[in-house]
């Protein structure tokens, strides 16, 4: 079955490619944003909050709710002694956590396609419900080279 990238991404957001790299473009130009990424650094949290699988997997799915996105799935996982990992599968992508309790750090990587979610709110819920006293919020447009914006993709064959 042949796929296009339009078929994989059917609501890809963005579109930003100027009639100079539509006419002719070279394979580092950008044509479209597919999505927003968001790296999110989450310091001094609430240790108790951080080591609770429970808590989290319920402010997870807070924080895709209020981004706008859909939840399709959600994996979670307790360490022992301590530290949760979460994984949101989204109809836009993915939420990810993972969780240092004794230090009360957290790792968050929010990722969103199309133009109708708003991961930073995903991010803002994420902080607030575990109480970070200070955070770094990193986020960028993800973008689709022009050499592969309107190819034609097929799987690859088995060996």
């Amino acid at each position: 079955m042949t796929q296009s990238l339009p078929c994989l991404h059917p609501n890809p957001g963005w579109t930003g490619a100027t009639a100079a790299q539509q006419a002719a473009p070279l394979p580092h130009q950008i044509s479209e944003t597919v999505g927003k990424h968001c790296i999110l650094e989450l310091y001094d949290c609430d240790s108790a909050r951080l080591d609770d699988e429970a808590f989290l997997r319920d402010t997870i799915t807070s924080a895709a709710k209020r981004a706008g996105a859909t939840l399709l799935n959600l994996i979670t996982h307790r360490f022992e002694p301590q530290g949760v990992t979460g994984l949101a599968l989204l109809a836009e992508s993915h939420i990810s956590i993972h969780t240092w309790p004794e230090s009360g750090y957290a790792a968050v990587d929010v990722f969103t396609c199309g133009d109708h979610t708003m991961p930073e709110r995903a991010c803002q819920v994420l902080a607030d419900e575990l109480g970070a006293g200070r955070h770094k919020l990193t986020s960028f447009r993800r973008e689709t080279p022009s050499s592969v914006a309107g190819s034609e993709r097929e799987p690859a064959l088995a060996a």
